[in-house]
């Protein structure tokens, strides 16, 4: 049988489709074929941006040896993380369990019921180091599966047993002055951030952060934020050339990045840095904003007005290769006294093999004029490489997180094309993704078959409430209620949240992760959006559903609030009222006013007299009204009275 891969809709996929080994997609199709054969399914999970995914594949799925060995043996199957979470979610679990450690690309070994018998992540071609090679490990699943078949079965079922009873449990109050000192212990004073290296951009604790600081005034909050996004934009894991972030930081200064580009963390660092502006007025917090929305609207926009999940980290087949330099490319690029000067500037030292270099900006440069002219010629010349692979499937999650950002951010700096991006890609996900229920991927204007999860509803939701008071377009609301409805209808079952539908398909156990790690968890986001349709609605069933929600993170944030940065945030929200703010008219100032002053996490609703929104009935008068459950100040309709409402310590 041929390999099944060059028809799918998934780029990570279709990377694969002409390796030799007889790949099949997630399928009940597949896992039949196991059980007809009687062998095992090889499952290995990936992404597209993965650099030790590529390693592998070239190293083993490209060697005709080896495919034909995975085809005699075993049904192979390939999965996208990003495409499918819920089954990354599960074998990724059973992967930690079985080895004390996960990552990816993920190689789990199943029976034909799904059940997990043994699990790794890379292994390499040839044994070297004390780890096995790929050829090893096959043949002694091999040989499992032949003489010790009964083992296997049983490790398996009772693999599937713990990890369904391995639920987070639930309840408990949040203490947000305990997390707020519990994130001050693991912050790194020099270099900031929070722990060791890797490290990661923490957007969502930068969130909680800053909320916090602006609910209790905290001087030590709003300091971590600020170093922690002054190092992060000087660093060389920012694009000094073109904005947006990198996946992370090798390093603990943040100096070597992980190449890849991810969506998802160029979203969520928007959304902090244009906070950051707003509680600061910091300069560098406005620049690095703004150059972030440009580099989603030029690198990561689809045709159909979507956003790619991600670029590649690897060029050439060799990490980074796009975005380093040596100071002779410079010269080469540059007149000789530009080049010293960029050289001293931007630190090119030499900092990885081959001698070369990514940009850093340490310090502002004592020349804007002269940076900014150096800057588009390196810009320019950058151009001729070979650029990174782009996966540019649409994922309705990251997607609901980049028209949030961008619609903020485009209100407060007054840009009115990113509003306009965030309305394209929303339309995108309403016209495209959304049919009843919602589907998560799209590519080239196609819907993929996997169904959306918690996340992709309630990231969309509140994607489209933030819409609706940048916009005053009533279907923004209606496309929201509808999709926090079905959340309810199922995703909820005796008060607990799961990340699958209950129509969904039936796995070998029904995740639900409270975890805020690389994105927030499905959890969390529904509780920041049930926060805000409550607020829209007055609807004490939203209001219990949020609270609902945010119990499932307590116990997380309780012991390591790190890992809880979405959940502390929509908790400090509702600490601090939480605010509602109704503009009657499409009266840009008082909008502008009420994103740039009203502490996030604020439900705002802008339109004009008659909007079929809660917030707005009976208001005809053309006014800002800042409300508290429905409670409403008097009217105000000038801006300068609207910020004094929303920053009464001002």
């Amino acid at each position: 049988m041929a390999n099944e891969l060059g028809r799918s809709t998934s780029p990570y996929l279709r990377q694969h489709a002409e390796n030799p080994v007889e790949w099949r997609e997630w399928s009940d199709r597949a896992f039949a074929e196991a059980r007809e054969r009687d062998v095992p399914v090889f499952l290995s999970v990936g992404y597209s941006a993965c650099h030790w995914c590529h390693v592998m594949a070239h190293e083993s799925f490209e060697d005709a040896e080896t495919a034909a060995y995975l085809s005699e043996h075993f049904v192979s199957v390939k999965v996208d993380r990003e495409e499918r979470p819920d089954v990354d979610a599960i074998y990724m679990a059973a992967t930690v369990a079985m080895t004390g450690q996960g990552g990816w690309p993920m190689s789990a070994f199943l029976t034909p019921a799904g059940e997990p018998f043994f699990c790794g992540t890379y292994f390499p071609k040839d044994a070297r180091g004390g780890m096995a090679s790929f050829r090893q490990v096959l043949e002694a699943i091999t040989d499992a599966w032949t003489n010790r078949r009964e083992q296997i079965d049983g490790i398996g079922k009772r693999v599937v047993e713990q990890l369904g009873a391995q639920q987070q449990p639930a309840g408990g109050e949040f203490d947000l002055d305990r997390a707020v000192q519990l994130l001050k212990t693991d912050f790194d004073p020099v270099d900031a951030g929070f722990g060791q290296a890797p490290k990661f951009p923490p957007s969502m604790v930068l969130d909680f952060l800053l909320r916090h600081h602006r609910r209790t005034g905290d001087k030590d909050a709003l300091a971590m934020v600020a170093h922690t996004c002054d190092r992060m934009a000087r660093g060389g894991m920012y694009d000094q050339l073109a904005g947006g972030f990198a996946r992370y930081s090798v390093d603990r200064q943040w100096i070597v990045p992980h190449f890849e580009k991810m969506l998802y963390d160029n979203a969520l660092l928007l959304d902090v840095y244009t906070q950051w502006w707003t509680v600061s007025a910091d300069p560098l917090a406005q620049r690095i904003a703004e150059e972030t929305a440009d580099f989603l609207l030029d690198e990561l926009r689809t045709p159909e007005g979507g956003f790619a999940s991600a670029l590649d980290a690897d060029t050439d087949g060799e990490e980074g290769k796009y975005y380093a330099w040596t100071p002779a490319q410079l010269r080469e690029v540059l007149s000789a006294e530009d080049a010293d000067w960029v050289i001293d500037l931007c630190d090119v030292t030499g900092t990885f093999e081959h001698g070369t270099s990514v940009l850093q900006l340490r310090q502002d440069p004592d020349d804007a004029g002269r940076w900014q002219r150096i800057r588009q010629a390196l810009k320019h010349a950058r151009s001729s490489r070979t650029y990174p692979g782009r996966d540019d499937k649409v994922v309705a999650a990251w997607n609901g997180l980049a028209i949030s950002a961008l619609t903020r951010a485009g209100v407060v700096f007054g840009k009115p094309q990113y509003v306009e991006a965030a309305v394209a890609a929303a339309r995108l996900i309403r016209d495209v993704h959304l049919d009843g229920r919602l589907y998560r991927t799209s590519r080239d204007g196609v819907r993929g078959s996997a169904d959306g999860v918690l996340e992709d509803y309630a990231a969309f939701a509140q994607a489209c409430m933030t819409l609706l008071g940048a916009t005053g377009e009533v279907e923004w609301f209606e496309t929201a209620e509808a999709l926090l409805d079905r959340v309810l209808e199922q995703f909820v079952a005796d008060g607990s949240y799961f990340d699958t539908a209950a129509d969904a398909e039936e796995l070998v156990w029904r995740p639900q992760d409270p975890t805020d790690n690389a994105t927030p968890s499905g959890v969390s986001l529904a509780a920041e959006a049930f926060t805000t349709l409550a607020s829209l609605t007055g609807s004490v069933r939203y209001e219990t559903a949020a609270l609902e929600a945010l119990k499932a993170s307590a116990a997380i944030a309780e012991r390591a609030p790190r890992f809880a940065g979405r959940a502390l945030a929509v908790a400090e929200t509702i600490a601090g009222g939480p605010l509602e703010v109704a503009i009657v008219g499409m009266q840009p100032e008082l909008i502008r006013t009420a994103f740039t002053d009203a502490p996030w996490g604020t439900a705002i609703v802008a339109g004009e007299p008659g909007l079929a929104v809660p917030l707005m009935e009976g208001r005809g008068r053309r006014a800002a009204y800042v409300c508290q459950k429905f409670t409403c100040r008097l009217p105000v309709t000038l801006p300068e009275h609207l910020r004094r409402e929303l920053r009464p310590a001002d």
